[in-house]
């Protein structure tokens, strides 16, 4: 494992439209916790509007065009996973044109879901290396690729992951190549990631909470949530087909969440407030 100094580092984080949420947002927020600034590619848009999966619309602080010729060096590229996103990043020419620039040097570059065999394999990257994917997308991997089942797989420059439950773990796996385990443990525990042996929940004054019908869920954001704790909530949801409604505590629908991501809500919460709602869900913020 090669360590780099702990001066602010700059992470390429690809996404386009059909990125799966959470996997787009636990990286920058974790990286960004470990000194390092997350700059995003995308090719649809001009002015970076992503709808990525579950319709979760957030907007990147910088397009294809302006990371190339960006000043300084890209310590690592990270290829994010989704159907259709990860399929859209693996056609684009000019993203695979700055990652394998970005390997040819040497340096780290990761891909977690369906983005190893469909990005980063379809460019030949992974050509005799051990990497994981995705378990419906193994089979895509060319003869070339040693398939491991394994959550998390570090082979040298190259870090992949199987899916959105690794998430976390990835992004772990990424902050301890770039800046040690040490770095890695300090951003975990507060953020409770690695559990002690044992570790249990209690339910107390448990209750038959039921709804009828599709659960109707409010979650109101202001500038400086978390945003990896937003977007894996509002993309959960909305994976169990539940009507979620986010609304803007803030004066406009685009609220600014605690690591700069542009978050675009549902409505205003003004125009949440008389509806009738079976759960309402309030993220975190920290300063």
């Amino acid at each position: 494992m090669r360590r780099i100094s702990m001066m602010t580092m700059f992470i390429l984080c690809a996404v386009l439209f059909g990125t799966l949420a959470m996997q787009a947002h636990c990286r920058p927020q974790l990286l960004a916790d470990a000194n390092s600034t997350a700059l995003y590619d995308e090719r649809k848009n001009e002015d970076f509007l992503i709808c990525v999966e579950y319709k979760c619309n957030c907007f990147t602080p910088n397009g294809l065009a302006s990371t190339a010729c960006f000043p300084l060096s890209i310590r690592s590229a990270v290829v994010q996973g989704g159907i259709p996103g990860a399929a859209n990043l693996g056609g684009c020419a000019a993203l695979e044109s700055i990652v394998r620039r970005h390997a040819l040097k040497g340096a780290l570059y990761a891909a977690i879901c369906a983005a190893p065999p469909l990005a980063l394999a379809r460019w030949g990257l992974l050509n005799g290396v051990k990497a994981t994917a995705h378990p419906a997308f193994v089979d895509k991997f060319p003869a070339e690729v040693t398939a491991v089942d394994a959550n998390v797989v570090v082979d040298g420059k190259v870090v992949t992951a199987r899916g959105p439950a690794m998430a976390m773990e990835f992004a772990l796996a990424l902050v301890e190549q770039l800046y040690g385990k040490e770095k890695a443990d300090q951003i975990a525990k507060p953020m409770l990631v690695r559990y002690e042996p044992g570790y249990t929940f209690k339910e107390l004054n448990p209750i038959q909470w039921q709804c009828s019908g599709t659960p109707k869920v409010l979650i109101p954001l202001a500038n400086a949530n978390e945003e990896m704790e937003a977007i894996t909530i509002i993309d959960a949801l909305r994976r169990a087909n539940a009507d979620v409604v986010v609304a803007s505590a803030e004066d406009g629908v685009e609220i600014v969440a605690r690591h700069n991501t542009r978050i675009v809500t549902d409505v205003l919460l003004d125009a949440a407030a008389d509806q009738q709602f079976d759960l309402i869900i309030v993220p975190a913020s920290r300063n």
